[in-house]
């Protein structure tokens, strides 16, 4: 929604700066607005902030970077982080037989620390952090309001509009609304055209007590291990799993190219789920398994869609509004770039304060985000490069025949082979030139583990809920008469890819939020989709792959996640 004012409208609440989300990249922002004495007031669309928010989730402190968490919160690692990873793997999946490599050379290339995090802890702590700092400035942090669009004067942006509480006006709008940004949208930087821009994550926090978390990882209390999964246990499906150790769960998920799901009409709870019961899971799971929390999240594909101008008049915007999601093969961060980018936002805001040019902070933000080489991570020339060869749908057939004959297998299953795949995966230049094709995904992992793997002999007793468990036990304050979703074409055709590959829905199950139906009318058979709202996960795939009228739940509204 865009509301534009005449010229002679005025009296509304005005401040220097407004930040909307109040993630890690809507904190760094607000941070460093506090520290040069800009008034900030920050706008969390969550009853507190975290309780809309789902990460992987690992952050990154980056040697190169600028900032990094802990410069703008010194506290952050001991209150607000669950583990540290010690132990960094790769698993190749070939039925049974699995090859892993350990990937400790690429996950220390330029890193001073990474962690484990749960969204909903991390994110309130750093939400009062926020609100101390901003508030010494004239500010502070308002909870429970969800900005619904771009408030203009005569056509350029001057602030921002709300369901809850009269249009606020500002000097600059930092705009850290997460990936379905109504901002980004309303100033037409972002779209939901294309599922090839985006990939879907869908996650599982696991109750696990620390002791038992020590015990069957081999680590001490003040130390944590990263997997990551790839090969055929996700059918052909483009993407692969994670699993990560909290201070007293497990975070475990997928995460997968869109435009793959909707292609495989693969479910993504039944992808979760081909994790979890894998054999090789067994030894971690044991023979109990209490699912704390399922929740599901779109994440950009920076290396498509992260904006070099991500500015538009007194709009900015930083961390995933803006694309800046690193996913490149076994590299994904996501959190250390929106970190770097809000601090760097707040910096340009502060040094082009009193300038006429309503983009002068945006173009400051933009050469700023270049000269620190973050733009090169999110959209590395290596891969634009690469991926006009490596992508072409001949390349691929022709790569996928060598590797799927007697000739792949030979080449791949040497020693010499298992050595050069070893260097390979932590080589960040060939991780990042990475093709988003089966092979790299699917076939490459499936012949290394079935060529070099050892067979996994136990088996998985655990059983994980259903998905009608799973949306039952999360929780929900459903606003009741103001769907935030409607079908603007209930054909199957137009909308049916939802009925997949929506998270909480399925097609042989009737409670979810997107089902299909055979209907006769007039003497004729169709296929119509129908929506109910209510168990909705709010990750946004449907506004990708059904078409929908979609925003956001009005503050406070819809789901609420308690780990994230």
């Amino acid at each position: 929604m865009s509301t534009d004012l005449a010229s002679d409208d005025a009296g509304y609440e005005h401040y220097e700066a407004v930040v909307v989300g109040c993630g890690p990249g809507g904190a760094a922002a607000a941070s460093r607005l506090a520290d040069h004495g800009v008034e900030t007031l920050v706008l969390e669309r969550g009853v507190e902030a975290g309780s809309k928010n789902v990460s992987g989730g690992l952050i990154y402190a980056e040697d190169s970077a600028p900032y990094t968490i802990d410069d703008l919160f010194p506290d952050f690692r001991q209150e607000a982080s669950e583990r540290p990873v010690t132990d960094y793997r790769i698993h190749n999946v070939s039925g049974r037989q699995v090859k892993s490599y350990d990937l400790t050379g690429l996950h220390e290339h330029d890193t001073d620390w990474c962690d484990a995090v749960l969204r909903r802890p991390m994110d309130s702590w750093l939400e009062d952090r926020v609100h101390e700092m901003t508030s010494e400035t004239g500010g502070g942090v308002l909870s429970g309001v969800r900005a619904n669009g771009l408030l203009r004067e005569n056509g350029e942006i001057i602030g921002v509009t709300f369901d809850e509480i009269d249009p606020i006006t500002a000097d600059v709008v930092i705009a850290a609304d997460g990936v379905n940004s109504e901002l980004a949208r309303d100033a037409g930087l972002m779209d939901w055209e294309e599922p090839e821009d985006w990939f879907q994550g869908v996650k599982a926090v696991v109750d696990m007590d620390p002791e038992t978390v020590n015990d069957r990882f081999d680590i001490s209390e003040e130390e944590g291990v990263a997997h990551l999964f790839s090969g055929d246990l996700f059918s052909d499906v483009r993407g692969g799993g994670f699993l990560y150790t909290n201070e007293d769960s497990l975070s475990i998920g997928t995460v997968f190219h869109l435009d793959s799901l909707v292609e495989e009409e693969a479910e993504p709870h039944e992808l979760l789920d081909a994790l979890l019961t894998h054999p090789l899971l067994a030894k971690w799971l044991g023979d109990s398994y209490d699912e704390r929390e399922y929740s599901a999240k779109l994440v950009p594909d920076s290396k498509k869609v992260a904006l070099r101008e991500p500015y538009r008049d007194r709009l900015l915007l930083v961390g995933d509004a803006g694309g800046q999601m690193q996913a490149q093969g076994p590299i994904i961060k996501g959190m250390n770039h929106a970190v770097t980018a809000g601090a760097l936002a707040a910096d340009a805001v502060a040094v082009t304060q009193g300038e006429s040019d309503p983009e002068a902070a945006g173009q400051r933000y933009a050469s700023m985000l270049e000269k620190s080489g973050t733009m090169e991570k999110l959209r590395p020339k290596r891969y634009e490069y690469s991926s006009r060869v490596s992508e072409r749908s001949l390349t691929t057939k022709a790569v996928e025949g060598v590797l799927n004959s007697r000739v792949g297998s030979a080449a791949v299953g040497n020693r010499i082979a298992d050595r050069l795949l070893r260097r390979a995966y932590n080589s960040p230049g060939l991780v990042g030139m990475l093709p988003d094709t089966e092979t790299g995904y699917v076939t490459l992992p499936s012949i290394i583990g079935a060529e070099h793997g050892r067979t996994i002999h136990w088996d998985n007793e655990i059983e994980p809920p259903s998905l009608a468990d799973r949306i039952g036990d999360l929780t929900y304050d459903t606003d009741v008469g103001n769907p935030h979703i409607r079908l603007r074409d209930e054909s199957f055709e137009a909308s049916g890819a939802a009925v997949y590959a929506c998270p909480v829905s399925a097609e042989e199950f009737g409670g979810g939020c997107y089902r299909s139906e055979v209907v006769e009318t007039n003497g004729s058979e169709e296929r119509l989709v129908s929506l109910d709202t209510q168990p909705c996960v709010e990750c946004g795939t449907c506004a990708v792959v059904a078409d929908t009228e979609w925003e956001h739940p009005r503050g406070g509204k819809g789901v609420e996640f308690r780990e994230g």
